[in-house]
């Protein structure tokens, strides 16, 4: 099984749900993370967070162009060279890959897309989150056999940190260098 997948509705927890299997597993890991920017109270944008602790905008607001997610524009420059470039590079270390989030900015980019069906179809292990909401590409990541979902609910997060955290765990057994 290469990968395990949390989904569920925005704002349910899921970023930070997968950082804390992160953390509680302690095993070398790379990739990224989005987080909210505000301003004055409200939800501007978003940032790009690398697990070695480079950030890019991911989207705002205020970014004009064609790729656009409802009122943001997204920059396919930050999801291109700061989040595909840190899942290959923990895909090439044999590291743990954190993919937050495979969703509609995100899947906006072609080199995205390809980097996450490569890191899946060479095996590599992968802790992420996928947006609930249909998505032809998305819904054929959580359709493929080899990926463990779980929905994330404000109700459920610790039954479902301990689940996810187990079946990565699971999943990391058949990689020593990683556990």
């Amino acid at each position: 099984m290469p990968a395990v997948l949390l989904t569920g509705p925005p704002g349910c927890g899921k970023t930070t749900l997968l950082l804390r299997v992160v953390e509680a597993l302690g095993v070398p890991a790379g990739g990224f993370y989005t987080e909210e920017v505000r301003r004055a109270g409200k939800r501007w944008g978003f940032r790009l967070v690398t697990l070695d602790g480079r950030e890019a905008l991911l989207a705002s607001v205020d970014l004009k162009g064609p790729c656009r997610v409802s009122r943001y524009g997204v920059s396919l420059e930050a999801v291109e060279e700061v989040g595909v470039a840190a899942v290959l590079e923990a895909a090439r270390r044999e590291h743990l890959v954190v993919v937050d989030e495979i969703g509609k900015m995100e899947l906006l980019s072609l080199r995205f897309r390809e980097a996450i069906l490569s890191v899946l179809q060479e095996g590599h292990p992968v802790l992420g989150t996928v947006m609930l909401t249909p998505h032809p590409f998305a819904d054929a990541i959580k359709g493929r056999p080899d990926i463990r979902l779980f929905l994330v609910t404000r109700e459920g997060r610790e039954t479902v940190f301990r689940q996810a955290l187990e079946a990565t765990r699971d999943m990391l057994r058949s990689r020593p260098r990683l556990t």
